[in-house]
Parts: C-alpha cells; sequence; structure tokens
C-alpha cells in the first residue's frame, strides 16, 4: 500500500457506537432492575408462603435478567472503551458479541421449554390453576412492561426476524408535485426491483404514459429522458434508474414541467444499521411475553375443559417460535463478528461510484464496525494521476463508510 492510502487518514476518530448508544443503555438497565425486582419478589413470596410454583417462576425470570445483563454491561464496556486505542476498529462489536451469547442463552432457553414441555405430555403433572394463572398474567404483564421500556424509536420494525432490506439509500424518494389538475407523487422505486421512476396521481385526473416525462440533469452536466409506461394504478419509468441517485430532475406531467431535486447520502440501512444488542434484549422480553400468552390459553382451556395436553402443546409452540429467533440473531451476529459482507448493495454502488470514470476496482473489503458504522478497504487501478484524495472525495456521499483506507495503483 502506497503512502497515498494514509493522506489526510491519521488520528481520526475510531469510535463507532450506534446512534442512540447511552439511551439504549439506559433502557436495558431499567429492564433489569424491574426483572430483578420481580424475581426477588417472587422467590420471598414463594418461601414465605410455600408456593414452589412462585419461586421456579422467579428463578426463570433470573435467567431473562441474566441474559438483558449481558446487553447493559456491554453498552457500558463499549461506552467506557471507546477510546481505548487498543480496540483497533473501536468497541462497536462489543453488541453483536453480547447479542451473539444471549442467542445462545435464548436458544437455550427454548430447548428447555421445549424438554419440558414433551415431558409433561407424555408424562402430565398436576397443574393448581389458582396459582399457575396468576403468575403466568403477572409474568405477562412484567415482560409488556419490560417490551415498553426497551421500546421508542424505530428497532420496533428492525427487530423484524428476517426482514432485512440491504440499502443503503437515504435521500427523499418521493416528491410530491403541484399542477393545475391536481398533485402527483415522483419516487425513485426500488424495493427488490432495479431502480425505476414511479408516478402517480395522488389527486386530480388519472395520468398518461404519453404525457408523462422525467429528464434528469446531473451535477456534471449529463442528462437524460426517461419515458414512462402504464402499470394500472401507476407509471414505470421504462428504463433503469443509474447510481447514483443524486440529480436534477424536470417532471412532464399534463403539458407543464416541474423541476424537484433528489440527494443521495449513502447511509447504512438494514443489517449494516441494526443494533443486535436492544434487538437480542428486545426478543428475550418478546419471547417471554409469548410463551406467557401461550401458556395462560392453556392454562385456560385445561381448566375450563379439562384438555390437560394444551399445557404442553403451549410449551412447545413457544420453545420454536423463540428457537426460531434464536437462529436468526445467531446467523445474524456471527456473520458480523466473522466480518462478512455487511451489504451487498452498498458494496455495488462503492464499485459504480470507483468506475464511473474508466478506473478499475482491483480490491474491496467491506465489514461492519458498529450499528450504522461500515468500514471499507479500496483498491483502485487506474491510468490517470487521480490521488487517493480524488476517491476520497468520490465516496465521501456514503456516510456510513466511517473508515476508509484507499490504495492507488497505476495502470501500465
Amino acid at each position: 500500500m502506497n503512502e497515498e492510502s494514509y493522506a489526510g487518514s491519521a488520528f481520526h476518530s475510531h469510535v463507532f457506537l450506534g446512534e442512540g448508544h447511552e439511551a439504549s443503555e439506559r433502557k436495558a438497565w431499567a429492564v433489569i432492575i424491574l426483572c430483578s425486582a420481580m424475581m426477588l419478589a417472587e422467590i420471598v413470596g414463594g418461601w414465605l408462603f410455600g408456593s414452589i410454583a412462585l419461586i421456579a417462576d422467579g428463578l426463570h425470570m433470573s435467567t431473562h435478567a441474566g441474559a438483558l445483563l449481558l446487553a447493559a454491561v456491554a453498552y457500558t464496556l463499549a461506552r467506557r472503551y471507546a477510546n481505548d486505542p487498543r480496540f483497533t476498529f473501536g468497541t462497536g462489536k462489543f453488541g453483536d458479541l453480547a447479542g451473539f451469547s444471549s442467542a445462545l442463552i435464548l436458544a437455550m432457553i427454548a430447548l428447555l421449554i421445549g424438554y419440558e414441555a414433551v415431558s409433561r405430555l407424555f408424562a402430565p403433572v398436576q397443574i393448581h390453576f389458582a396459582e399457575a394463572i396468576p403468575i403466568a398474567v403477572l409474568g405477562l404483564a412484567v415482560n409488556v412492561a419490560s417490551v415498553w421500556l426497551l421500546s421508542g424509536g424505530d428497532h420496533g420494525h428492525r427487530h423484524g426476524h428476517g426482514h432485512d432490506h440491504d440499502d443503503t439509500h437515504d435521500h427523499d424518494e418521493s416528491k410530491r408535485i403541484a399542477t393545475r389538475n391536481g398533485e402527483v407523487v415522483l419516487e425513485v422505486f426500488e424495493d427488490g426491483v432495479p431502480p425505476r421512476f414511479r408516478l402517480h396521481a395522488e389527486t386530480g385526473s388519472r395520468l398518461s404514459a404519453q404525457d408523462a416525462s422525467v429528464e434528469t440533469v446531473r451535477p456534471d452536466g449529463a442528462r437524460q429522458l426517461f419515458a414512462f409506461v402504464d402499470r394500472g394504478d401507476f407509471l414505470d419509468s421504462v428504463d433503469e434508474i443509474p447510481e447514483p441517485h443524486a440529480f436534477a430532475a424536470n417532471v412532464k406531467v399534463h403539458g407543464e414541467t416541474r423541476a424537484v431535486a433528489f440527494e443521495e447520502h449513502g447511509h447504512a440501512d438494514g443489517a449494516a444499521a441494526r443494533d443486535n444488542n436492544l434487538r437480542a434484549a428486545f426478543l428475550h422480553v418478546i419471547g417471554d411475553a409469548a410463551v406467557s400468552v401461550m401458556v395462560i390459553m392453556g392454562l385456560v382451556l385445561a381448566r375450563a375443559f379439562g384438555w390437560m395436553w394444551m399445557d404442553p402443546v403451549a410449551g412447545i409452540a413457544g420453545a420454536l417460535v423463540i428457537a426460531s429467533w434464536a437462529i436468526s440473531l445467531i446467523r445474524d451476529t456471527s456473520a458480523i463478528l466473522l466480518d462478512m459482507n455487511p451489504d451487498r448493495r452498498m458494496a455495488n454502488n462503492l464499485r459504480q461510484a470507483i468506475e464511473s470514470e474508466g478506473d478499475r476496482l482491483a480490491d474491496l473489503h467491506l465489514w461492519r464496525l458498529g450499528p450504522g458504522h461500515l468500514g471499507a478497504i479500496v483498491s483502485v487501478v487506474t491510468p490517470s494521476a487521480r490521488s487517493e484524495a480524488d476517491y476520497r472525495a468520490r465516496l465521501a456521499r456514503f456516510r456510513s463508510l466511517s473508515h476508509l483506507t484507499i490504495e492507488v495503483k497505476r495502470a501500465a
């Protein structure tokens, strides 16, 4: 690697913590306090009143408190050692390490619940409904309170189980345009398909493909005209939109022309931005809440109709749900810990940005440093006299590239 790779890069920050790190840390500690208080109340109450069911539920609550303690400690350590030079690429992966460990605990809880449920299916035990149902309801209330404490912000969507959008676009994709015949909406649509313009009438008369067009004007002066095809409720552009999606657009509709601007900032999204530490904590409490709901249903049906098999069946169903979430979390966190490419679309965008002017991307390493932070090592082969600074400026729009190393090689 030549000396150009280090130009302007010395002594920059290596703090790669996720957005809202301290707020998530406070939430994790608050849930631990709640679960610990509930755990102590159940164990002490069970000992004073001779209820083995209360003691058992208190010990069960301790496993979740322990798992949540992993999340809270990871947040605290990541913040405390964020500027420690011993961590070459910062402490952003503390949360992923805690999430992986927590997922293993979640998987073991699922196995334990499943084993106990199957055992009771073949060897039913006497159920004390008068104690079991109120305890299950109380446990559900604690879990709902924990979910409420951990929620807030956008992670309700990001905890999703396999719901990843491999996306790096964070620009204003929808533009509302007022015309004399009503309001139309123009957007860059790329949900599972190559990016195209999509145009539809929000109010007023229906749009005609023959009466609509978009001309893009890029910062270098390049222009491209897009025709449309009718899809019924909307119009789609015939041609795909090349990267990057940063340009002025002259929109012709209803015989009028309106100018709008699209900007692209290249933020990380989906798996690259997800906080797996908070996700793991959330899955623990939401998993326990789901099991509590199933247990309550099983107990109520068993008491009302004598269906004693409903209680273990509910336990098996809850174990399967928790196991699926644990597997998803193990898969995602292990990929990060092994430095797998977290965002294929970002890698493609980097390649297009580098090769847009005749250069060749010889090598690319892309990995996640922390929630919303990516590291990249880029090797460029060019016949021109461009320097590392030229390529750094070209990639500046990718805001999630928090640590970028560039190697420039001269082509023969």
